[in-house]
């Protein structure tokens, strides 16, 4: 697709606020549950208190009844004061306010006037989230070169900072769709806020979507453990993405059977489908790595064939995807290609399933068996000797 219609570079200011006028006309036109935030913007604008009035600001444009009044306040009002405001506040305000306008050229057009009144240089890290998120409307709209050239801008000033907001680098790689650093980055970002207050339900759930697309391309990811334990993924319940996590659920107890169960849903995600192949052989991977885990550690020597029995896999296949998974650092050990085995000494830990406990709970319960029976064996051997 051709390259989207030049922004234009100068965007007109708006009428001078009217404090008063604007207030009255937001209370006779909102729902009366929104009322006391515009009492309180009224206070706290005439009292120029911007770090309170900007907290409230947040609390308004996360509150569901706003979103037909969320441009408006933005342009109309914020736009008045929004050089006293932390400039990365203001472009998280932007960036969310702008999700309320379908039209993607508008779309782009009312970023790029933020993106002109954001100074690169003081406030580089709220040039880099707003330039990113300019970058992934510009992806969605289909314009490619234009997408390449925001992000290359992005990178460069990123690659100067030091200290960045994790939300800005994981901003940065969902634009750019680098699934892994995304994955690592947002996971981060998580760490440093409380979900179930900072984020908003509808945060959460784009969040979780977005970690869960990011866990099954990341050609590095292969340990979901960190994202399963997290209370993100609750958001994915009872909402038509519940199938995502138990997708992630699937790829972490190697499932393939549950995998191609699962598989006749990928067309609701795109990209799913056309990376299927991708997610194929992922999922073979689990699968091997778990077989190896099922087995005892003195019982890991596999035979090509049943490996491929437990991937479903051609035997002929096999080898290629035991020499992934070394290379991948998934497993250690070696091939003999002459007997066809792999003889496997090492699996990578990860996070287990309520499922995969109870096996380990059961191998344990043996192996104290053995120990219990060796120790009476010895016992009974001293004291005949004695």
């Amino acid at each position: 697709m051709p390259s989207s219609p030049a922004i234009p570079v100068e965007v007109p200011k708006p009428q001078k606020l009217n404090l008063d006028e604007f207030i009255a006309t937001a209370l006779s036109a909102t729902p009366a549950e929104l009322h006391p935030f515009f009492q309180s913007f009224s206070d706290l604008h005439t009292r120029k208190l911007w770090h309170q009035l900007t907290l409230k600001l947040y609390e308004f444009f996360d509150h569901p009844l706003s979103r037909p009044y969320r441009v408006d306040v933005f342009e109309r009002f914020v736009r008045d004061f929004e050089s006293k405001l932390n400039q990365l506040k203001l472009v998280e305000m932007g960036t969310k306010v702008s999700k309320e306008i379908d039209n993607p050229q508008t779309q782009l057009v009312f970023l790029n006037s933020i993106l002109l009144r954001i100074d690169a240089e003081t406030s580089q890290e709220a040039y880099v989230l707003l330039l990113a998120n300019i970058a992934y409307a510009k992806l969605v709209y289909g314009d490619l070169e234009g997408t390449k050239t925001d992000m290359d801008t992005a990178w460069k000033t990123l690659d100067r900072l030091e200290g960045v907001d994790t939300a800005v680098n994981a901003s940065y790689y969902k634009a750019k769709a680098e699934y892994a650093p995304y994955y690592k980055h947002s996971l981060l970002y998580l760490a440093c806020v409380d979900v179930a207050t900072d984020l908003t339900a509808e945060e959460r759930l784009l969040r979780a979507h977005d970690l869960g697309i990011s866990a099954f391309l990341g050609d590095t990811i292969y340990n979901f453990g960190e994202l399963l334990m997290h209370p993100i993924l609750d958001a994915l319940d009872n909402t038509q993405y519940d199938w995502i996590k138990k997708l992630l659920f699937t790829f972490n107890e190697g499932n393939i059977g549950k995998f191609e169960a699962l598989a006749p849903l990928f067309p609701q995600e795109p990209i799913l489908e056309e990376n299927y192949p991708f997610l194929r052989q992922k999922i073979c991977l689990m699968a091997l790595i778990e077989s190896v885990f099922k087995r005892n550690a003195n019982d890991r020597t596999m035979s090509f064939q049943t490996i491929a029995e437990e991937t479903r896999l051609p035997v002929d296949e096999v080898e290629h995807l035991v020499m992934k998974a070394l290379s991948l650092k998934l497993i250690r050990g070696s091939l003999d290609q002459v007997d066809q085995k792999a003889r496997i000494t090492w699996v990578q830990p990860r996070v287990l399933s309520r499922t995969q406990i109870g096996e380990l709970a059961t191998r344990l319960g043996g192996w104290i068996e053995k120990m219990g029976n060796v120790e009476e064996r010895i016992a009974a051997q001293v004291t005949a000797t004695a």
